[in-house]
């Protein structure tokens, strides 16, 4: 099994998407979302970032259409809650500082808990936020694990796709 996740990031991307941690499937496969009850690639497709559905084994295709991904803690677990807030407290300054070298135009983080963890903030809204990250303007969408059945799959593409609008209104000339 890998060790970690290799981030799929360059300069300049529209968004990075930030999850938790990844999963053990997505670990030991070496892709990101490779879950197969995670939602995240019919969802982003449904929303516009994409021109089809990806594959988690193509998800390096990903920068084709300027989105990136990364996880804010290393830790592959079976389950976010198996993380400690020490972790995030840990990863924190590292990973703003990944996020600022890359300087994307949006970081979504896919989860209240990372950002909150990261921010200091107990209650967070969905969608932007006030203040930024890394120079990026922040935005926090639903988890799109097939464990968070809080949202449907038509609530999850209805989120990402007020991000996608965003972005696509935000556009540099």
């Amino acid at each position: 099994m890998s060790e970690r996740l290799e981030d799929i990031l360059a300069e300049e991307l529209a968004v990075i998407f930030c999850g938790i941690n990844p999963g053990m499937t997505a670990a030991a496969q070496g892709h990101h979302f490779a879950g197969r009850g995670n939602r995240f690639w019919r969802t982003l497709h449904l929303a516009g970032f994409t021109p089809g559905q990806v594959q988690p084994e193509n998800d390096r295709t990903l920068l084709r259409y300027q989105c990136g991904l990364t996880a804010v803690v290393e830790r592959p677990t079976a389950s976010a809650d198996q993380l400690s807030l020490h972790e995030f407290s840990a990863a924190a300054a590292g990973f703003e500082q990944k996020i600022a070298r890359h300087a994307p135009r949006f970081v979504a983080f896919l989860g209240k808990a990372a950002y909150c963890a990261l921010s200091g903030q107990r209650e967070v809204a969905w969608g932007l936020q006030a203040k930024t990250f890394g120079n990026a303007a922040v935005w926090v969408l639903p988890n799109p694990s097939g464990r968070n059945r809080a949202f449907s799959l038509e609530q999850l593409v209805a989120a990402y796709r007020e991000l996608r609008l965003a972005i696509d209104e935000n556009r540099p000339q």
